[in-house]
């Protein structure tokens, strides 16, 4: 039986980024992912390889800096899911957000869909002066 393109391995290289160190490259993630995989998070949805590469690159564009650092991965029944932690520099404020990714593989062990999954609203705006008291006010009045 061939080995899949997808496992633990490549996960974790594929969700590790050092502040400092580049992305991972083109290369990298056409390796790994379908042409005609779909990807969504809670601020994008994109449609295709291209379309997923142009946004991971205007991420790091738009950043001073950016971290990935994984967490538990478990992979099976043609899924995986990855933990991890990103960190984001933007402007002399760095953003921490936890999060998880879903993966769905296709019969060829490529990723057909990425969904990931975090709280975009509480570390993007709970670090910025006046809106930050706000945004922890308004979360507190939802979970008390």
């Amino acid at each position: 039986m061939a080995k899949l393109p997808v496992d633990a391995d490549s996960l974790r290289a594929l969700f590790t980024k050092p502040y400092g160190a580049p992305a991972p490259s083109e290369a990298q993630w056409r390796a790994l992912y379908a042409d005609d995989v779909h990807f969504q998070d809670p601020t994008q949805e994109q449609h295709g390889i291209a379309a997923y590469l142009k946004a991971q690159e205007g991420l790091i564009q738009r950043c001073d800096d950016v971290y990935l650092t994984p967490g538990a991965i478990a992979l099976g029944q043609g899924c995986a899911f990855v933990e991890w932690e990103m960190g984001l520099k933007i402007k002399g404020i760095e953003f921490i957000y936890p999060g998880a990714t879903r993966l769905v593989l296709n019969d060829a062990g490529l990723i057909v869909d990425h969904r990931d999954y975090f709280d975009f609203v509480g570390p993007t705006f709970g670090p910025v002066p006046l809106l930050g008291g706000f945004v922890r006010w308004l979360y507190k009045r939802f979970v008390a």
